[in-house]
């Protein structure tokens, strides 16, 4: 874990309390959650790595730590330290993926700690094997815009192009599941969201084109293989890995294989995964089979449908972004909470009415209203429970009541969100493109 605040750091707290002055509470929250990942979470391994714990959960997610660390990009900009203990960062992703790409959480060394005893190809190393794709999709993101960000290359190497190979592989490999896949997952007596059906192969799912997914983000289980946010992500990080095979690995056939499977995948999307409704129009489902069932929600944890446009699948005025937005923050969404604190997304992964931080970081950072992101601050400054940190999920009644009082990945959501609006993102994701519009509108 680390201690010293770097001074880079201490430059945005302060650029923060600037814009907001006079607030002490959000100033207290923020520095509070900003810094929370950098001093609790972060370890450097011996070897250069940097081992990134989630929080009360000492293993490693490869999704919360890429969400963890990346408003720190910020700082990388100007600070070499900074620039090289998330460069650790991205070099241990990889090298979890190269273990193995089906595991989504991994050790910090192979002491066998974790789900042990579940009935998949298991190893000391590995913490948790729930298949998902965000779990690719995150370690790639985020040396793309480490790469955007400081301009370095170092990371993209060898083992870059490797990681790429392999992420190409298993999303082919689960473009035919039923037939081509031999990733199997069962955990014993446990709730249903936590292990598959059918000996540990998942619910049965047809061709599209699309990628399977055994697991969502929350870690619960698909009830429809082809996860549509998750998709929509790989389709991104795709185009992501196809620009930096044309610009800094100069592999010109890998660069087209990317390109080919992002279309194959976008095309399933397209195709498969949209439907009429009769209340809001043309929108996005959740969840799909490829034979025509489908599941009409939005989970709380990222990849979600309501965080495609920070994810940059399509704009944020997209109409049929907008269609399904309206359906995801309304009572037809299962898992959209009205309460005497808040109004938001929540989890099948969490008790009824529990309404998640990272939920509302993301309504705020995708909407196009500047009172509604106003709204969501103040749900923010009313929610915390009285400890000033963000939680996993919170009662919309009485905030006091929460899961997961260590929980990095929402204090570092709710971090982004303050300072998008103060006009600062990460260099090169959409959020940064997006208010570089909006500046220049207003500058019209």
């Amino acid at each position: 874990m680390t201690s010293v605040l770097p001074e880079s750091m201490q430059k945005l707290i302060h650029h923060v309390k600037e814009f907001f002055p006079g607030d002490d509470q959000l100033h207290r929250m923020f520095e509070q959650c900003f810094v929370n990942t950098y001093e609790t979470t972060m370890k450097k391994q011996e070897d250069g790595k940097t081992f990134v714990v989630t929080g009360d959960i000492p293993a490693m997610w490869l999704r919360d730590s890429a969400a963890q660390v990346r408003p720190y990009l910020l700082a990388a900009e100007e600070d070499q330290e900074v620039a090289d203990l998330l460069e650790g960062v991205i070099r241990q992703q990889f090298a979890f993926i190269l273990h193995d790409p089906y595991a989504n959480a991994f050790n910090e060394a192979a002491n066998g700690r974790g789900h042990q005893t579940d009935h998949t190809k298991m190893t000391p190393h590995i913490w948790e094997r729930k298949y998902e794709i965000d779990s690719l999709c995150y370690p790639v993101q985020l040396a793309y815009l480490f790469w955007k960000s400081t301009g370095r290359t170092s990371h993209l190497n060898e083992t870059f192009q490797q990681v790429i190979e392999t992420i190409i592989h298993v999303w082919r490999t689960e473009q035919d599941h039923e037939n081509q896949s031999s990733y199997r997952f069962e955990r014993a007596d446990v709730r249903q969201s936590d292990t598959l059906i059918r000996d540990g192969k998942g619910g049965r799912v047809v061709p599209t084109g699309m990628t399977w997914s055994a697991f969502r983000p929350s870690d619960d289980a698909c009830t429809y293989g082809y996860l549509v946010p998750a998709n929509m992500f790989a389709v991104v990080i795709l185009g992501y890995a196809a620009e930096i095979c044309e610009e800094v690995l100069h592999q010109s056939s890998l660069k087209e294989e990317c390109l080919k499977l992002r279309e194959e995948i976008q095309k399933g999307i397209e195709q498969y995964a949209k439907l009429d409704h009769p209340v809001y129009g043309d929108m996005y489902v959740y969840e799909t089979d490829g034979e025509g069932r489908v599941n009409l929600m939005d989970d709380a944890n990222v990849p979600s449908l309501l965080a495609s446009p920070y994810l940059g699948y399509l704009p944020f005025e997209d109409t049929t972004y907008l269609n399904t937005r309206q359906f995801l923050l309304s009572r037809d969404n299962p898992y959209y909470y009205e309460g005497k604190y808040a109004n938001g997304i929540g989890s099948p992964h969490t008790p009824d009415h529990y309404i998640w931080h990272i939920a509302l970081a993301i309504q705020g950072m995708t909407t196009i209203n500047e009172a509604e992101k106003q709204e969501i601050l103040a749900y923010f400054k009313q929610t915390d429970g009285g400890t000033h940190f963000m939680h996993e999920g919170f009662n919309a009644d009485c905030p006091e009541e929460f899961t997961r009082d260590w929980f990095a990945w929402a204090n570092t959501m709710f971090s982004e969100f303050v300072l998008s609006l103060t006009g600062k993102a990460v260099k090169g994701s959409p959020l940064y493109h997006q208010l570089m519009k909006n500046k220049s509108n207003q500058a019209v």
